[in-house]
């Protein structure tokens, strides 16, 4: 009975874990300032290693002495219902991995073409200042200078066939704050420069330090494509001190659009495309699709895919999102962990068709804390495809 009852607390204490983990993302997906997300983070990490020790020395030794004979029917009531809520807890997670572990390539993908370019070693050095967590670039095993680049092609069923092929280059999550150095961003675009794409869009997340609007012009400043280059901004670009429409005015003093809250209708081969933004929950509002004539091809750039159901409620055909990063550390079997989404994991990385909308995220470039685990910075290129009955 002793052993049985540790194997159960060991699967309680997972339990409570992921209760600690799903309240924690869903709160990051909330707009809060970062302090108060500060403390709120502390009490998660107390709370997690804490819990075996209380749970032991409470019910375990203590009475009812679960582990010295006691029945688990003897549990004061409140014990009992926050174990059920920690045995729910271990369900959830157990679901979150087989839906991990069994996921398909979407069924409006066509290919995938995909190559690692190592940035340190395109340098010749490990591109790293003096900005705040560079010690984390030293975890033994992390890919944070390991760039994933990627074409990926995807059939939309309202894609007109005058825009077979077309081309958008997907760049998210920057993080300019000094701890990865300008050259590393600097390659990044280069490489972003050689994939050629007929439109560019960066879902947010640019900078974390205000003064790095300097690295701009050598930056996303020198990105330029046939359709234009459009932008919204992140959370990190709200928090943290920085002034939102400074940054604005930077980027589009460089060419770029921004798109938050609005929609900018572009015409290409006789039809149109709209393209939306939305910064929500942190700034501004959604854009408004509702003017658009049905036939009207629509593009929504949210910071977060959050904004999934009012994407498809609005009939959104693509949508392109950042923010989760792909979690930034993949654990074998279980996959990400920590996603601030209302969703948790659902939605860390990658294609998801859940009509009528393509929602693709972007794992990003970059990321605040310097720490990449099975989880490779991307740059995307998406190769649209229309359906054969498409007129």
């Amino acid at each position: 009975m002793f052993w049985l009852n540790l194997l159960l607390f060991a699967v309680l204490t997972v339990g409570h874990t992921e209760l600690l983990v799903t309240i924690i993302n869903r709160v990051h997906s909330l707009r809060l300032h970062h302090k108060v997300l500060k403390h709120i983070r502390h009490l998660h990490d107390v709370g997690i290693p804490l819990f075996p020790v209380v749970l032991i020395a409470a019910v375990g030794t203590g009475e009812p002495g679960l582990l010295v004979g006691g029945r688990w029917s003897h549990l004061p009531i409140g014990w009992q219902l926050y174990l059920g809520l920690c045995a729910l807890g271990a369900v959830g997670l157990t679901a979150s991995m087989l839906r991990w572990g069994l996921r398909k390539v979407p069924r409006l993908q066509l290919s995938n073409d995909s190559r690692t370019v190592d940035i340190a070693e395109r340098l010749g050095y490990r591109p790293v200042g003096e900005g705040p967590y560079r010690f984390l670039t030293r975890v033994p095993g992390n890919e944070i200078f390991k760039l994933e680049i990627s074409e990926k092609s995807y059939r939309l069923p309202r894609l007109p066939h005058e825009w077979n092929g077309l081309s958008i280059l997907h760049l998210s999550d920057l993080h300019y704050l000094g701890t990865l150095q300008r050259p590393f961003f600097e390659e990044v675009m280069d490489l972003s420069a050689e994939l050629k794409a007929d439109l560019i869009v960066f879902t947010g997340d640019l900078l974390d330090r205000q003064q790095l609007t300097e690295w701009l012009p050598t930056t996303l400043g020198r990105l330029s494509a046939p359709l234009g280059c459009f932008f919204i901004l992140g959370n990190h670009d709200w928090e943290y001190g920085l002034d939102p429409d400074e940054i604005r005015r930077c980027l589009s003093d460089l060419g770029w659009r921004d798109v938050a809250g609005k929609t900018f209708n572009i015409h290409h081969n006789g039809r149109q495309l709209t393209l939306g933004g939305s910064e929500l929950p942190w700034m501004g509002r959604q854009p408004d699709f509702s003017a658009l004539p049905d036939d009207a091809f629509r593009i929504l750039l949210s910071h977060t895919p959050d904004n999934l159901p009012w994407a498809k409620e609005q009939g959104v055909d693509l949508m392109l999102s950042g923010h989760n990063h792909g979690g930034q550390v993949v654990l074998p079997m279980i996959g990400p962990v920590f996603s601030p989404s209302r969703f948790g994991v659902r939605y860390s990385s990658g294609a998801f068709c859940e009509g009528p909308t393509l929602l693709y995220v972007s794992r990003g470039i970059s990321a605040r804390h310097p720490l990449r685990l099975n989880c490779l910075p991307e740059l995307t290129k998406l190769v649209l495809h229309s359906s054969p009955s498409q007129p």
